[in-house]
């Protein structure tokens, strides 16, 4: 492959990262917890906290996406069944944030959260920022650049890039949380709802691509039904 086509392939897969895990991650949401559960914590601690809880989304997701081959063939996994069940998390994540509902906060947890002296591992990092839908996500990833029958130097290339979109991803996290009040005031209750269920939308949409292309990969590994 030539060193143009190379790089292409490269910045693809970074923006393909940016483009699926960063409406999946939401973090002007989690910007909205912060908000609630970090209210005790100090300006400083604050940041401590924020930068902490960027730094284990990026361990967790890298870990997964290092891992999801393997985790796929431990459990018996098939590439299609694995972008099938990813699509309906990502999407069923995608109608939560468009259609959210009145959840009524148990108290004694809410309290527990509020006043934790860490609130980096959880719950901002787990399960806000690498929740299920963004895990299932680098793992579809992993297997998808692995099932396309790559070379070995090429297919470590594309997940290099995976792991540089997951990185930019993080910082776009750490800065948005870091400046988590000042969004506040400007986007407001009603603002931070709506850019929610903006990304809710493109959620949906990239379940459902997902979903498609899981239901299409297994229709032509079956073949066509003879009568």
């Amino acid at each position: 492959m030539d060193p143009a086509t190379l790089s292409a392939d490269f910045f693809r897969y970074i923006g393909l990262t940016l483009v699926t895990l960063l409406p999946i991650i939401n973090p002007v949401g989690t910007a909205a917890l912060l908000l609630g559960i970090g209210a005790h914590l100090g300006e400083q601690e604050l940041e401590q906290q924020v930068r902490r809880a960027c730094w284990y989304m990026t361990g967790i997701l890298v870990v997964f996406l290092v891992l999801g081959t393997f985790i796929m063939k431990f459990f018996g996994l098939s590439l299609p069944g694995l972008r099938i069940a990813g699509g309906l998390i990502i999407a069923f994540s995608g109608f939560k944030m468009l259609f959210p509902q009145a959840v009524v906060a148990d108290d004694a947890a809410r309290r527990e959260a509020e006043s934790k002296a860490d609130i980096s591992f959880t719950p901002l990092a787990m399960p806000s920022l690498s929740g299920p839908g963004a895990i299932a996500t680098v793992i579809t990833m992993s297997s998808t650049i692995r099932g396309a029958g790559t070379s070995g130097y090429l297919e470590t290339f594309e997940h290099a890039a995976v792991v540089v979109g997951i990185f930019i991803s993080a910082l776009i996290c750490y800065l948005v949380l870091h400046g988590a009040t000042a969004l506040s005031r400007v986007l407001g209750v009603n603002g931070v709802d709506a850019v929610s269920r903006i990304m809710g939308f493109l959620l949906i949409c990239i379940g459902v691509q997902f979903g498609i292309n899981g239901i299409t990969e297994l229709v032509v590994s079956v073949g066509p039904v003879r009568p």
